[in-house]
C-alpha cells in the first residue's frame, strides 16, 4: 500500500493510556482474514471506517498508526464493533523517534505486530550495501522489539523488486535479518508489479511470510481510476497457484486491501467474498 500520504506528521500523538485492552479477545472462526484499515482512510471519521469494517463482515483488522485516537477510544471503537487488531502499520522513523509512545499504545490495545510500510523515496537505498544497512537497521528495532513482546515485519511495493548485484533489495533485507526479529507482510500485488513472482518468493523464503496483502493487478485501461487494483480474483494474478504457496510456506493471515477504492464498501465486500471462497478452495 501507498502510505505517504496518509502517514505525514504526527502519526503517534498519545494523550491517554490504559494498561489493559478491553476488546482482546481470541480472534474469532473467522482466523485467516483481515481488513487493512488504509482501505477505509476517506470514509468518515474512525467510527465511521471501523464500522463499516464490521458492517462488511470483517473480525480482524489492521491498523494503520493509531488513527488519530488514545489507546482508550481505539478499545472502546474496538469493541464497539467487535474487532480484534492482528497488525499495526507503523513507519520506522516513528518507531526510532517514539518508541515509547508506540510500545505503550500497541500494547494496551492487545496488538503483538507492528509493520514498517513505506520507503519515502529520498530515504530508499540505491545499492547492496544500502539495502544491507537497512536490513540491519530493521533487525536491530526487530530484536528490540522482540524483547518487549512485539514482532516487527515489513510490507513490501514494488521497489524492492529491484535487484542490485544479482538479489532484489527484499531478498537481501531477508537474507541479513534473522526470522525471530523480522517477518514480511507481502503484498502480492505489488511484487508482480515489480516483475517477480508471488509463489515463488514464498517457497525461497518458508516461514518468513506472516501475511499476505491480498488485492489484485488490473489490465492496464481496466480501473485506471483505481491505480489498476481490483478485489482478488477479478485481476490478473494466479491465486489458485499464490494461496495454495502462501499456506504451505506458513502465512497466518490474508489482509484485504486497496490503494484507491472509488467505492470502498463495493471493494471490500467483494473482496471479502472473494476471498474467502479462494480460501476454502484451497482446503478441498
Amino acid at each position: 500500500m501507498f502510505l505517504k500520504p496518509y502517514l505525514a506528521g504526527g502519526l503517534l500523538v498519545l494523550s491517554s493510556l490504559i494498561s489493559l485492552p478491553l476488546h482482546a479477545t481470541a480472534p474469532s472462526s473467522d482466523k485467516e482474514i483481515a481488513l487493512q484499515m488504509y482501505t477505509l482512510r476517506n470514509v468518515g471519521d474512525a467510527a465511521a471506517q471501523f464500522k463499516m469494517a464490521h458492517d462488511a463482515g470483517f473480525k480482524n483488522v489492521e491498523l494503520v498508526g493509531d488513527h488519530g485516537l488514545t489507546a482508550e477510544k481505539m478499545n472502546a471503537v474496538l469493541k464497539d464493533n467487535q474487532l480484534y487488531v492482528i497488525s499495526a502499520h507503523v513507519q520506522l522513523a516513528a518507531l526510532d523517534e517514539q518508541y515509547d509512545q508506540t510500545l505503550a499504545f500497541n500494547k494496551a490495545i492487545g496488538n503483538k505486530v507492528i509493520i514498517v510500510p513505506w520507503i519515502k523515496p529520498e530515504d530508499r537505498p540505491d545499492s547492496a550495501a544500502g539495502w544491507k544497512a537497512y536490513a540491519l537497521r530493521l533487525d536491530k528495532m526487530g530484536a528490540k522489539l522482540r524483547k518487549d513482546g512485539i514482532q516487527l515485519g515489513y510490507h513490501n511495493h514494488n521497489f524492492e523488486m529491484k535487484k542490485y548485484d544479482g538479489k532484489t533489495a527484499l531478498e537481501i533485507i531477508f537474507e541479513n535479518t534473522r526470522a525471530e526479529n523480522l517477518v514480511m507482510e507481502m503484498d502480492a500485488a505489488w511484487v508482480s508489479r515489480g516483475g517477480q513472482d508471488p509463489d515463488i518468493l514464498l517457497k525461497k523464503f518458508p516461514g518468513r511470510v506472516y501475511a499476505i496483502h491480498a488485492k489484485d493487478n488490473a489490465a492496464i485501461g481496466v480501473r485506471d481510476n483505481e491505480m489498476n487494483f481490483a478485489p482478488l480474483g477479478e485481476g490478473l494474478l494466479d491465486w489458485k497457484t499464490i494461496l495454495p504457496a502462501a499456506k504451505s510456506s506458513g502465512v497466518k493471515w490474508f489482509i484485504v486491501e486497496h490503494d484507491a477504492p472509488q467505492d470502498p464498501w463495493s471493494i471490500i465486500t467483494t473482496s471479502y467474498k472473494n476471498l474467502s471462497k479462494a480460501l476454502a478452495a484451497t482446503e478441498k
